[in-house]
């Protein structure tokens, strides 16, 4: 029968069992450890457009409402405002229809993984470096960044990730940072002496969470000042403007502008930064990925998500020492906390997100496998944690006391119901979906209230609503 680690593996570490599946683990360290070797991305990933292609698309969408609004102002006719509407329209789509393919896609590949442990932490980093798509002018790029930036550097470096986040669309658009011109650079100083109203201006907001959220922490030893070196640093830092779009040669969705950067040595955390344009702040983001105070801050976030919520000291400071002596190559910090005795002991377990609870659910029980994007999304909404949408650079809580209040567990139960009712009767079997769960450890109070379930429907939303599965344990 599977061991108790066979279980933790996969409903800890991965993403909740399948059929079948801990019957399969025979050493849970291997089977997670074999995960790690680097794989070609899903299929139905792989066919999703690129951040190039929505980028494009939208500048066609910003080309036609200009056209409707210059024929508007030069008299073109009655015509005009409907054409305006017909581009709204197709605007509207365009995010409607992205985000129903990018929602399925992403929650296929996460129910059909047979690497559940790498997906699970293909999860963790885009919570780490998260988007909230409710600002419009990223809404297209979370779902790319996580495809884009975070799945090819998994098992990777540290360096090589966080490079590519802060280069991508997504977070440059999300956090300001396209609008960030130095004060000092040949963009401000023209605006200057054109006396414009609105003279572009340094923005900080993307230095500041990298320093915060994404590198050393808030404890990390940085200062204001530390913030706003790195913030010129990465002034001209971009994605294409529309009329570059529109041309053949255009190649990436990245851009460094030279005309919006302000040159000079900078300072970072009391190390010195020559001149040099695009390559200046590269150089800033390697040096951060190394630093000791991010080896720990980011080592401390992946024990407590894949731990507990109170990870083991001596398991943070091997993974950090790891980070040290590798340069922050995450295949083996992965690995020095799969090995680590302090990931298995008893008080390791956590509590479930409504995405963990949602995706362990399909992938028991076969629920809503084939349910519409926006089933998924407006149930997930209602328990508090709709996709891509944390309100937050700091992305969605990773602690038991956010997800378990009592409006949330109640909250959990109607989910429980909704996910039942997504199976004909005769598919159901909530003894055998309990065991593909918990193997031969399923408690007696579940085991007892499955058998007294009125019917098999009824029974299938009481193992989903039961404490134990709320747990990933």
């Amino acid at each position: 029968m599977p061991t108790a680690d066979a279980v933790s593996a996969a409903n800890r570490f991965g993403l909740g069992a399948r059929p079948g599946e801990l019957e399969q683990i025979r050493a849970p360290q291997d089977w997670l450890l074999s995960q790690l070797e680097p794989r070609p991305m899903a299929d139905v990933l792989a066919a999703l457009p690129a951040s190039l292609d929505y980028l494009r698309e939208e500048a066609r969408l910003q080309r036609q409402r200009a056209q409707t609004r210059q024929a508007k102002r030069a008299g073109a006719g009655s015509d005009a405002p409907g054409d305006a509407q017909a581009v709204q329209q197709q605007n509207r789509r365009l995010y409607q229809q992205a985000q129903s393919r990018e929602l399925a896609a992403r929650y296929a590949a996460a129910v059909d993984s047979e690497r559940a442990f790498a997906e699970r932490l293909v999860h963790f980093w885009s919570n780490h470096f998260a988007i909230s798509v409710d600002k419009r002018t990223a809404a297209l790029y979370a779902a790319p960044m996580e495809r884009e930036a975070i799945r090819p550097h998994l098992t990777g470096r540290f360096g090589d990730m966080l490079l590519a986040v802060e280069t991508h669309p997504g977070m440059l658009r999300y956090l300001d940072n396209v609008q960030s011109v130095g004060t000092g650079s040949t963009l401000a100083q023209r605006a200057r002496r054109r006396q414009a109203k609105r003279a572009p201006g340094l923005n900080e907001n993307l230095a500041r969470e990298v320093l915060e959220l994404h590198t050393v922490g808030v404890d990390g030893g940085y200062t204001q000042a530390d913030v706003t070196e790195l913030a010129l640093a990465i002034t001209g830092w971009g994605v294409p403007r529309p009329q570059e779009l529109a041309q053949s040669g255009v190649d990436a969705a990245f851009a460094f502008r030279p005309l919006a950067h302000e040159g000079g040595t900078r300072t970072l955390l009391g190390q010195s930064y020559a001149d040099g344009g695009l390559e200046q702040g590269q150089r800033m983001l390697a040096a951060l990925a190394v630093h000791p105070a991010t080896a720990h801050h980011v080592s401390w976030k992946l024990a407590r998500h894949l731990v507990s919520d109170t990870p083991p000291p001596a398991l943070v400071d091997a993974m950090a020492r790891t980070w040290r002596e590798t340069g922050g190559a995450l295949a083996a910090v992965y690995r020095t906390l799969v090995l680590h005795p302090a990931a298995w002991g008893a008080q390791a377990r956590k509590f479930k997100t409504p995405d963990d609870f949602v995706v362990s659910a399909i992938r028991a029980g076969g629920t809503l496998r084939r349910a519409q994007p926006r089933a998924l999304f407006n149930l997930l909404t209602r328990m508090g944690q709709p996709p891509f949408t944390p309100r937050s650079p700091a992305g969605f809580a990773d602690a038991a006391d956010e997800w378990s209040g009592p409006d949330a567990l109640w909250k959990r139960v109607q989910a429980a119901e909704a996910l039942s009712e997504t199976l004909p009767e005769d598919r159901i079997d909530p003894l055998a979906a309990a065991r593909t769960v918990f193997g031969d450890r399923v408690d007696p109070a579940t085991l007892d209230a499955l058998r007294r379930a009125e019917s098999a429907r009824d029974g299938l939303a009481l193992l989903f609503a039961s404490p134990a599965f709320q747990w990933r344990s």
